[in-house]
């Protein structure tokens, strides 16, 4: 095959890619900011950048690769400094919506810590809202289309998740004012506080709003941070039937993954990268890990546990994955682990959903049959806010519209 045929076939598969319905269900709001209104907001309220162009900003701050996941995590202070006030919320909420629509992705969940935004102007529930009328101010606008009214396409829907942090700093002003409010207990203490009252909010806004709060994370460094110190808070949104995420295994291994599951009730994991790896193995009681991590994938395959795949962020923030093709995500195809692909941070990471799925497609031995699997997977072990006899029909049509896409696409062919 010549040079040109590969360009027209690879131009031609990014196009079905575009076009089919995805989902992304691991996307913080706060890493997807459009870099031009990160730099917009930041000069009109006199905020300090190291730089004020886009491609300054994506050499100094948002890099092709960092040294570790902690170094990635920094990025999060010059996002969340510019959403500090309602209006700047809601715009970068209702773009990000957008910025999603744009190539195919018919489903989100934004995930966001609101603790990192509340200040003298704003509590929890302006935060929250906030995000909430950008997002709903992006689907109806899209909904609104003929090819959706019509029922020829499906509509554009989001579910908001509110992310605890495993640990924290005076870097907030709700954080700072919160350990000035509880001298007398240590910092593991404070954080499982903080991760409760989150998880009341929540609840709280979703009852009395009806806000399409539909799952409770638990993000930041695994290192020093175990998952058990916001124990109370998950068992709060379990008892108050919120569904449960936990970014695990991403800088640690099956361990960690087998506590966010057992102990905080996760549906879901995010990452999950090191669930087959033998030296992230902390606890020296466990004497097989080969037999420990086969357990272990067992019952996550029993559950139907979905693992929140973000290939490019793990090769961004894991130095020991020198290239894409020895990532994890290769043995739970294998093993035919219930997986979803997603971003993980848009801006961050510079990447989108298709590019993500083109990544898999070309770095993986994924057939037909296990892409649509994927992609459905998504829209399945969704945290949909509507009734389960809604989401099976919205699921449904979903479907029915991947299914023509390719279809329509091989008869071109």
């Amino acid at each position: 095959m010549n040079t040109q045929n590969q360009l027209n076939q690879n131009e031609n598969l990014k196009q079905l890619i575009k076009k089919i319905p995805k989902t992304d269900l691991h996307v913080h709001l706060d890493g997807s900011i459009r870099l031009k209104t990160l730099i917009d907001i930041a000069q009109k309220e006199k905020i300090e950048l190291p730089c004020y162009t886009v491609d300054g900003m994506n050499e100094l701050v948002f890099k092709d690769d960092y040294q570790n996941l902690e170094e990635y995590l920094k990025t999060f202070g010059y996002s969340c400094a510019v959403m500090q006030n309602p209006d700047n919320i809601e715009r970068i909420a209702y773009e990000m919506a957008q910025d999603n629509q744009l190539e195919g992705v018919r489903y989100i969940e934004v995930r966001f810590a609101p603790q990192l935004h509340i200040n003298k102007n704003m509590d929890m529930e302006t935060v929250i809202s906030s995000v909430n009328k950008g997002l709903l101010r992006a689907q109806n606008e899209f909904n609104q289309r003929p090819e959706i009214v019509s029922g020829a396409e499906p509509p554009f829907y989001y579910g908001i998740i509110v992310s605890a942090l495993r640990s924290f700093g005076g870097y907030s002003e709700y954080y700072a004012n919160f350990i000035k409010s509880l001298l007398y207990s240590d910092m593991k203490t404070l954080t499982g506080i903080c991760s409760l009252e989150l998880a009341r909010g929540a609840v709280k806004i979703r009852d009395e709003l009806g806000i399409p709060i539909v799952g409770f994370d638990l993000a930041g460094a695994e290192k020093g941070n175990p998952a058990k110190d916001h124990r109370q808070a998950f068992q709060y949104a379990h008892q108050n039937f919120m569904a449960k995420t936990v970014h695990a295994g991403e800088a640690y291994g099956p361990p960690s993954i087998f506590q966010a599951i057992t102990e905080l009730y996760a549906e879901r994991l995010g990452h999950g990268y090191f669930l087959f790896d033998t030296t992230k193995f902390e606890d020296n009681r466990i004497q097989d890990k080969q037999e420990y991590i086969k357990k272990l994938c067992q019952y996550i395959a029993d559950r139907r546990v979905t693992i929140e795949v973000c290939l490019t962020s793990n090769l961004q923030t894991n130095p020991s994955l020198k290239k894409i093709e020895d990532h994890s995500f290769k043995k739970m195809v294998e093993q035919k682990l219930s997986t979803t692909i997603c971003t993980d941070n848009r801006t961050v990471s510079k990447t989108t959903v298709t590019d993500e799925v083109l990544l898999a497609l070309r770095s993986f031995d994924i057939t037909i049959k296990n892409l649509k699997n994927i992609i459905v997977y998504g829209f399945k072990r969704s945290f949909f806010q509507d009734s389960y006899i809604e989401k099976r029909k919205y699921v449904r049509q979903c479907i029915d519209y991947y299914e023509k896409i390719v279809q329509n696409t091989v008869l071109q062919d």
